[in-house]
């Protein structure tokens, strides 16, 4: 089975690009449209819907008898995917994602002007990473930018000059080989010819927690997925050798195609010739010391909620601690005050601390009208410190139902939760000498309920 077509929607639930649904009768993307939008009519204000979306079709004429719209958000649009039968909606998303990083390599910012901007280029992405049969084909940034010319000031006055553009396409076999373009070279993924000023070789160490804490404060769930991705500029066809320290830490591993598999399986080291720009090397997820504890690690922060709910309102403390010895930045705490409230009051004050605030350093508060959302902001906080937030809650109905859960996000930077660590980064097949440099970063996303 494969993806049965591609739309992206606006704000106002209109499409503004469509693949082809060859296979299909021309209602069949409409009925899919109609699906998501209605859906997201019957949401409420905090717009959050199902990601697959039940598509009932009738199974009349070439219709299938079952279908389903998966979706992502991508600021103000809807990214969907039909598919249909017994294909795994993991694969719709997959490919939406990474249809998101390809225009986002393009374009920078993906937006609905961006695209309206540029309809031309992506029409031939599409083309590009999705066959007739809906099949995913090439979806790395460093082929595309081959075959499908990145949008620029001079392709556009190019393309203006009738006799510009025809003499530019009569010549363009001959000098993508002479060139050495996307389908000259013998490594798919990287073509002959790079040539750069300077050479260095960049890695991202990003790992991200997921967690479920319960009412009573124990770990439900965590989990630790790391991510390395590379920013590559080196010359020629260089053959890179990666070691770590502790890489005993990775399990589930996904490596990019360039990773010589049987390498790390007898070595559990990394050796690839590395694509010429951005692309993602490995990820993986943590597994600590004690296999016991895989899914239940400990998180690094402690929120305790002391929640009082009365008639169109309520109060609430929240305090929010943090375990680490370093630094934290970007804390945002948000909770769904529920469909009918109407605002809140709040102050903020540190820990052992009787003066209140609206803002400094304890962070700052919004409350969100459309969302009904409730928002704490701390932009640094420091090691083992602890903020206070107090306040109430008006409601229009009698009864208020907030969720009983916060949403917890922060970030770490300069830290691993595994303690992983590159050791070396050894080049061979080629004489110059490279820049070398790893950035390692956590974050987290924790659902705390009460």
């Amino acid at each position: 089975m494969a993806i049965d077509g591609l739309i992206i929607l606006d704000a106002n639930g209109r499409p503004i690009i469509q693949s082809g649904y060859t296979s299909f009768p021309p209602a069949y993307p409409l009925l899919h449209i109609d699906a998501l939008n209605n859906e997201l009519a019957k949401a409420p204000s905090s717009g959050i819907i199902d990601p697959v979306v039940y598509v009932s079709s009738g199974g009349g004429g070439d219709m299938p008898d079952c279908s389903a719209c998966c979706h992502i958000q991508v600021r103000e649009m809807r990214m969907l995917a039909s598919i249909s039968g017994d294909l795994d909606p993991l694969v719709a998303f997959a490919f939406l994602q990474a249809f998101h990083d390809i225009l986002q390599d393009y374009f920078g910012t993906v937006s609905t002007v961006t695209l309206k901007g540029n309809f031309d280029t992506v029409y031939q992405l599409i083309e590009e990473i999705l066959d007739s049969s809906g099949h995913p084909l090439t979806t790395s940034p460093s082929i595309l930018r081959d075959i499908v010319l990145p949008p620029s000031l001079l392709s556009t006055l190019l393309a203006s000059l009738p006799s510009s553009s025809s003499a530019g396409r009569s010549a363009g076999p001959t000098s993508l080989n002479n060139t050495g373009g996307a389908f000259a070279s013998p490594i798919p993924w990287r073509k002959v010819g790079v040539r750069h000023n300077s050479n260095e070789i960049l890695f991202d160490v990003t790992e991200d927690m997921r967690a479920i804490v319960g009412r009573n404060g124990t770990t439900l769930a965590s989990n630790v997925i790391g991510t390395i991705e590379c920013s590559s500029r080196l010359s020629g066809m260089p053959d890179l050798l990666v070691s770590f320290s502790n890489p005993n830490v990775m399990v589930e591993c996904a490596f990019h195609p360039c990773v010589r598999l049987q390498r790390w399986k007898r070595e559990q080291t990394l050796s690839f010739i590395p694509p010429d720009g951005k692309f993602v090397l490995e990820e993986y997820q943590y597994a600590p010391p004690q296999k016991a504890v895989v899914n239940n690690l400990p998180i690094p922060v402690t929120l305790k909620p002391n929640i009082t709910i009365g008639e169109l309102g309520g109060s609430f403390m929240v305090t929010f601690t943090s375990r680490m010895m370093k630094s934290m930045e970007n804390v945002k705490i948000e909770w769904y005050l529920g469909e009918d409230a109407i605002g809140a009051q709040c102050t903020l004050s540190g820990a052992g601390s009787g003066v209140g605030s609206t803002g400094g350093a304890e962070g700052s508060w919004t409350f969100d009208s459309r969302k009904k959302t409730l928002r704490w902001e701390i932009p640094t906080m420091h090691s083992s410190g602890s903020r206070i937030l107090r306040g109430s809650w008006t409601s229009k109905a009698q009864v208020p139902r907030p969720a009983h859960a916060f949403q917890v996000r922060f970030e770490l930077p300069s830290h691993s939760f595994s303690s992983l660590k590159i050791d070396q980064v050894r080049l061979s097949s080629e004489l110059y000498k490279m820049y070398k440099g790893v950035r390692m970063q956590s974050c987290g996303s924790i659902e705390w309920r009460w």
